[in-house]
C-alpha cells in the first residue's frame, strides 16, 4: 500500500471532525488539508477556520458554494419532483455530491493521495461520499476513521480531545445528530428514536410549531421560469435568497416539519425529523404548475420518473448515467412549466389557492358546466362505446355468447 502524504478532511468543525483530524495526523504522519463548504449551514465559517489551523490542519480550505447547490443540485432535483419516499427533500442527500466533488478537486490540486470523512458505518452518507469519490476519481484513497478507530462514544473522543489539547467547545450535549443546509435540516438520535413519541419541540431549529404560528394566513405568489423558481410575490430574487426567504416565511408559520420512518440504503428503518419550509413549499408550487402545463400522459408518467430520481439522490448515484439520462427527459417536459402559483400558508399548512400560465392547458369554455360551455356532449356517446368495447367483448365471451 502506498504511503499517504497528504489528506483532505470534510470538516464542520464539531467534535468528531476535529478528533478525525488530529488522528489522521497521528495515525498517517501525514498533512491534513480541511475543506469546508459553505451550504448555508447558518456556522460561522470564520470560527471554523481558526479551529481547523488549531487542531493541526497545513491549509483550510472554505468554498461557498450555495448558489452552485441551488442552481445545479437544488434545482434539477425540484424540477424532477424528487421527494424520497413521497416525503422527504432530499436536502442532507443533495448536498453529498457536491462536498466530495469540492473534496476531490482539492486533493487533485495539492497532490493529496486520500480524501476522509467523518460518517459512521451505519449511515446514508457514508455510501454517497465514497461512491461519488470513486466515480470522479477511482484513484482516490478514502479513509472512514469512525469506522476503525478504537473511540466508540462521545465520551471517548471528548477525552481524546481533552488529552490531545484540541480546541472544541464541551458544552451540555444535544441528544440530536443535526445536519443543516440552505434546503433543509435533517434531525436524528436521542429521543426520536421512540417511535411512539411525538417528537419534543427542543429537535426543531427553524420551524414554529402550528399552535405558535401567526393567527392570520400569508398569502405567496411564486413566479417558475421553465420550472425553476425566480420570483415572490413579484419580485425576481437569486436562488439562494428566494430560498432562505420561504425558509423564513414559512418556517414563522409552521410549515416544513416531516415526521419519516424511513427506508436507509444499508437495508434498516430509522426515523427522521426533517424541516423544509422553502423545499416543501416549492415542491408544492411545482407540482401544481406542471398540472396546468402538462398532458396527462406526461404528467402520470413523470410522477414515475420522479420515484426513481428520488432514489438515485437517495442511494448516492448522483453522478450515474441514469441520473443524467433523466435529466434530459425532465428538462423537455419543463418547457412549458412556466407560470405563477398562488399559496396561502397558515398554522403548518400550505395550500394552493391560484394559479395562472400562458402555457395552460385548463381551458374554461371545456371545462364549464355554465352557458358558455362549447363541449359538445353528443360526442361522447361513441368515445364511450369505443372506450369500453374490450370489456363488452370479454363479458360476451364470459358468458358464452356468440
Amino acid at each position: 500500500m502506498k504511503k499517504i502524504k497528504k489528506i483532505v478532511l470534510a470538516y464542520s468543525g464539531g467534535l468528531d471532525t476535529s478528533v478525525i483530524l488530529h488522528w489522521l495526523k497521528e495515525k498517517y504522519k501525514a498533512q491534513v488539508i480541511t475543506y469546508t463548504a459553505n451550504l448555508g449551514q447558518g456556522e460561522r465559517l470564520e470560527a471554523i477556520k481558526e479551529k481547523a489551523k488549531k487542531t493541526g490542519a497545513s491549509k483550510v480550505y472554505i468554498e461557498d458554494v450555495r448558489r452552485e447547490f441551488c442552481q445545479n443540485y437544488v434545482f434539477p432535483a425540484l424540477k424532477a419532483g424528487a421527494l424520497y419516499e413521497g416525503k422527504y427533500p432530499l436536502a442532507t442527500a443533495l448536498a453529498r455530491p457536491l462536498i466530495t466533488r469540492g473534496l476531490v478537486k482539492i486533493a487533485e490540486k495539492e497532490g493529496a493521495e486520500a480524501i476522509a470523512h467523518g460518517c459512521t458505518g451505519k449511515g446514508n452518507d457514508q455510501v454517497r461520499f465514497e461512491v461519488t469519490a470513486k466515480a470522479l476519481n477511482p484513484e482516490i484513497t478514502i479513509l472512514a476513521p469512525v469506522r476503525e478507530w478504537e473511540l466508540s462514544s462521545r465520551e471517548e473522543e471528548i477525552k481524546y480531545a481533552q488529552e490531545h489539547k484540541i480546541p472544541v467547545e464541551i458544552s451540555k450535549e444535544s441528544p440530536y445528530s443535526i445536519d443543516r443546509n440552505l434546503w433543509g435540516v435533517s434531525i436524528e438520535c436521542g429521543s426520536l428514536e421512540d417511535i411512539w413519541k411525538q417528537p419534543p419541540s427542543d429537535s426543531y431549529q427553524i420551524t414554529k410549531s402550528p399552535q405558535e404560528a401567526p393567527d392570520e394566513p400569508a398569502y405567496l405568489k411564486i413566479e417558475f421560469e421553465k420550472g425553476i423558481p425566480s420570483g415572490l410575490n413579484g419580485k425576481e430574487y437569486d436562488p439562494v435568497t428566494l430560498i432562505e426567504k420561504l425558509n423564513l416565511i414559512g418556517g414563522v408559520n409552521g410549515v416544513g416539519r416531516i415526521d419519516l420512518l424511513e427506508n436507509r440504503l444499508i437495508g434498516i428503518k430509522s426515523r427522521e425529523i426533517y424541516e423544509a419550509p422553502a423545499a416543501v413549499i416549492l415542491h408544492l408550487a411545482h407540482k401544481e404548475l406542471e398540472r396546468l402545463t402538462l398532458d396527462k400522459d406526461t404528467f402520470h408518467f413523470k410522477e414515475l420518473i420522479a420515484q426513481k430520481y428520488s432514489e438515485l439522490i437517495y442511494n448516492g448515484l448522483w453522478y450515474s448515467p441514469l441520473r443524467e439520462a433523466l435529466d434530459e427527459f425532465i428538462t423537455q417536459t419543463q418547457k412549458v412549466v412556466t407560470g405563477e402559483i398562488k399559496l396561502m400558508i397558515y398554522k403548518g399548512n400550505c395550500e394552493v389557492v391560484g394559479r395562472k400560465s400562458s402555457y395552460s392547458l385548463y381551458k374554461r369554455r371545456i371545462a364549464t358546466y355554465g352557458p358558455e360551455d362549447i363541449f359538445d356532449q353528443k360526442a361522447s356517446t361513441g368515445f364511450i362505446y369505443i372506450w369500453g368495447l374490450p370489456l363488452k367483448i370479454m363479458a360476451k365471451v364470459k358468458r358464452g355468447d356468440k
